[in-house]
């Protein structure tokens, strides 16, 4: 895909399993987005295709297009509406009937918001309610554009657990993120993208593993800090304790954000 001579999507490609939960992550302008809209039929690919169940979602099958659930990066209201009126007329979209609403507002924790109207709801309940509003419908695969940005890290750890909970009903959810710690608690596997491609594809974990990184402990001797590097901190903790050096302890594993780092040789900005 690409915009003039920029290459915003350039050879990507991955398959996602029933029931998982997938993450494209990389910082602004990888081309997450680009690739999501890719995948729900909202843009046409210059080169390659794209299939959910065989079927190329730029088609807008209708069929295929009940069976998905989109939250946009931006996502807009209708004018003067209450979330539950918002619901009502999303779901009229594909004759949902009208009690679905109240399931859906209790569902994404917003049942005491139900006569508000969304301009008066905060950042967090709006991204709530952008995700109810792409449940309507009860779609098995969710796909969701970045729906914790712009909010303070209380809220994005509550809308964690709503996260979590799509999944665990056994829906297919497709996150894209620039956090790399969301997409460590989250994901169970990831795609780490950066201009137009994806640079590594696996389990966080097995990510994180692949870096054979050292472990960093950081105590206090002397009112100083001090950092010990190694591969075996059973060891060394074991060593400071019989030492009483474990003043101002901490013990920090590699992260995501290293693998970020080996693999583009330039520190993660979001």
């Amino acid at each position: 895909m690409t915009y003039g001579a920029v290459k915003a999507v350039d050879g990507v490609s991955f398959t996602v399993e029933p029931g998982e939960f997938f993450g494209l992550l990389g910082p602004n302008g990888a081309g997450k987005t680009t690739t999501l809209e890719i995948v729900e039929g909202l843009r046409k690919p210059h080169a390659g295709t794209a299939r959910i169940d065989d079927v190329d979602p730029a088609t807008r099958a209708p069929g295929l297009m009940r069976r998905i659930g989109v939250q946009l990066q931006s996502s807009s209201f209708f004018e003067r509406l209450t979330a539950r009126e918002q619901l009502d007329t999303f779901g009229a979209l594909y004759d949902v009937p009208r009690g679905r609403s109240d399931a859906l507002l209790e569902q994404v924790g917003l049942t005491d918001k139900a006569d508000i109207r969304t301009e008066d709801l905060s950042g967090g309940q709006k991204q709530r309610l952008s995700i109810a509003c792409a449940l309507v419908h009860e779609p098995d695969v969710v796909f969701l554009d970045e729906p914790t940005a712009a909010l303070d890290p209380q809220a994005r750890r509550n809308l964690w657990d709503l996260l979590r909970s799509l999944n665990d009903s056994g829906r297919t959810v497709v996150l894209t993120t620039h956090y790399m710690d969301e997409a460590e608690a989250l994901c169970d596997r990831v795609a780490i993208m950066d201009a137009g491609r994806i640079l590594e594809l696996d389990t966080p974990a097995a990510l994180v593993r692949g870096l054979d990184a050292p472990v960093r402990i950081t105590v206090l001797v002397d009112g100083e800090e001090q950092v010990i590097e190694t591969r075996d901190p059973g060891r060394a903790l074991a060593d400071l304790a019989e030492h009483g050096a474990l003043d101002g302890l901490s013990v920090k594993g590699a992260t995501l954000e290293d693998v970020f780092l080996h693999l583009t040789g330039r520190e993660y900005r979001a």
